[in-house]
């Protein structure tokens, strides 16, 4: 697929995330994905492989954080790498934190399907976010 069908594929894929579009989700994503998310001690570090995991990843997220992007992701896009350069806002629902994350997606395409996403996030503030305080507040 030639750079700019791959990079419509992603574009795509961020439309159907901000809808929430989980059909859509998976309907560009290849059966054996593989999104790695970094970090520990917060909801949704880890690898998650395939369409169930991306489904558990999905649904986790729902439940987990909220989001916003205030402003349209870049896209810089090489061969069958896409880059996606955004800034987010957002809160962890559990601690009611939030949290700012300057971040960089490097998604893989092939044969018109995402079947790798590595996340490049500021994983101390989302960890930091989702800190649950030691003793409850008076």
């Amino acid at each position: 697929m030639s750079i700019e069908q791959n990079t419509q594929i992603v574009r795509d894929f961020f439309a159907a995330m901000g809808r929430s579009d989980r059909q859509g989700l998976l309907a560009l994503s290849a059966e054996n994905i593989e999104w790695i998310i970094p970090g520990e001690d917060w909801p949704l570090a880890g690898t998650h492989r395939g369409h169930a995991g991306l489904a558990d990843l999905l649904q986790q997220a729902s439940e987990t954080v909220e989001t916003s992007y205030p402003a349209p992701p870049e896209f810089v896009a090489r061969g069958d790498r896409v880059l996606v350069v955004g800034f987010a806002k957002g809160k962890i629902k559990a601690t009611n934190r939030a949290f700012e994350d300057h971040w960089i997606f490097a998604i893989t395409v092939r044969n018109g399907k995402l079947t790798n996403i590595r996340e490049y996030i500021d994983t101390q503030a989302l960890a930091r976010a989702s800190k649950m305080d030691a003793s409850p507040r008076p």
